[in-house]
C-alpha cells in the first residue's frame, strides 16, 4: 500500500480517515499542532498549514495527499487563511515534492460562493487545486455525521426537549463519516476519478426535508419531536445576541445563518460518484441511531 499525507488528521473526519487508512494497510503521515500518542502505521508531523517547513516534512516520501483540514467557523479572514491560503500552501508542498495525486475535501457550500464567507473560501480553495494541473479529485460533502462529531451533536441534545428549532423550510443531503472516508480512499487508486468533482451523499433521492431529518434524529434517541421552522429574521437576531454574549465562541454566526437558511443543500444527482466507483453503505436512520448510541456510551448525550 502507498504512503499518504493527511491534513486535518486530528479533526472529526480526519480521525476517522486515518483509522480507515491504517486498517487498509496504508502508511500515514499526518499533521498536528499538539503532541499525539504514537501509533503503528502513523507518523505525526508537528506543524500547521501556515508553516511551510512542516508541510515539506509531511509530504516526504508520500505518493498522495488527502487534504481534509479547513476552518468551518470563524471570521472572513480566518476562512481565507485556513481554507484558501492553507490549501494553496498544501498544493505547493505537494508540487515541490513531485506528488501529483491530490484529493481535496471541499464542501457543498462551495456551490454557493456568494452566500457565505465560508462557501466563498471553499470555492476559492477548489480553484487553487484545479490550477495546480495535478491529478486532483475534489469531494464536496454535504452535512457529515457520525460518532465523534460535535456539530450535529447539538441537534441530538436539542431533540431531547421534544422540540427542534429549524431554519426556514428547505432540504439537505447528509453522509455518514465512514462512507465519506471510504470514498476519499477509494479515489486514490481510481484513474477515472482524476480531475473529477463529486458530491456524495447517503443515496436518499432528493435529500431530506429539515423536518424529516429532525424526526430521524428524534427516532435515533427514542423521542418523538416537533420540528419548528424559525424565520430567518429571528435567527439573525439570535445570531447577533450570541455574538454579543459568547463573542468569538459564538456558534450561530451571521455567516452560518446565511448558510442554514438557503433552501436547497441537496447534492446534484449528476455529480454523485459513479456507482461502479463508490456507493454509500450506511442507511441514514440506522447511522443516526448508531451515532446516538455512541454519544450515550461516551457520555456526550
Amino acid at each position: 500500500m502507498s504512503r499518504i499525507a493527511i491534513t486535518g488528521g486530528t479533526g472529526f473526519v480526519g480521525t476517522n480517515l486515518i483509522d480507515m487508512a491504517i486498517a487498509r494497510g496504508h502508511d500515514v503521515r499526518a499533521l498536528t499542532r499538539r503532541p499525539q500518542p504514537p501509533r503503528s502505521g502513523l507518523v505525526w508531523i508537528d506543524g500547521a498549514l501556515d508553516q511551510p517547513g512542516s508541510l515539506t516534512r509531511l509530504v516526504e516520501g508520500c505518493g498522495s495527499v488527502i487534504h481534509v483540514a479547513g476552518v468551518i467557523n470563524g471570521s472572513d479572514e480566518e476562512f481565507r487563511r485556513g481554507n484558501v491560503i492553507g490549501t494553496e500552501a498544501m498544493v505547493d508542498a505537494a508540487g515541490r515534492a513531485g506528488i501529483k495525486r491530490f484529493v481535496h475535501v471541499s464542501s457543498l457550500a462551495a456551490r454557493e460562493p456568494g452566500l457565505s464567507a465560508y462557501g466563498r473560501s471553499k470555492a476559492e480553495s477548489e480553484e487553487s487545486v484545479i490550477a495546480s494541473g495535478g491529478d486532483w479529485t475534489i469531494i464536496r460533502p454535504p452535512a457529515v455525521y457520525g460518532p465523534g462529531d460535535r456539530e450535529i451533536l447539538e441537534l441530538f441534545r436539542i431533540a431531547r426537549t421534544g422540540v427542534v428549532p429549524l431554519p426556514p423550510r428547505g432540504s439537505l443531503s447528509v453522509i455518514a463519516v465512514s462512507d465519506l472516508c471510504r470514498l476519499l480512499l477509494d479515489c486514490l487508486d481510481r484513474r477515472a476519478t482524476i480531475t473529477q468533482m463529486y458530491e456524495p451523499d447517503d443515496g436518499h433521492a432528493g435529500g431530506w426535508s429539515h423536518a424529516e431529518f429532525a424526526r430521524l434524529i428524534g427516532r435515533a434517541i427514542g423521542r418523538r419531536v416537533l420540528p419548528l421552522s424559525v424565520p430567518e429574521r429571528l435567527l439573525r437576531w439570535v445570531s447577533t445576541a450570541d455574538a454579543r454574549i459568547r463573542k468569538d465562541r459564538a456558534k450561530l454566526t451571521a455567516d452560518r445563518v446565511a448558510y442554514f437558511c438557503h433552501p436547497d443543500w441537496t447534492v446534484s444527482a449528476a455529480k454523485r460518484p459513479p456507482s461502479d466507483i463508490w456507493q454509500p453503505r450506511i442507511e441514514t436512520a440506522q447511522g443516526l441511531a448508531d451515532t446516538a448510541a455512541w454519544y450515550r456510551t461516551e457520555g456526550w448525550l
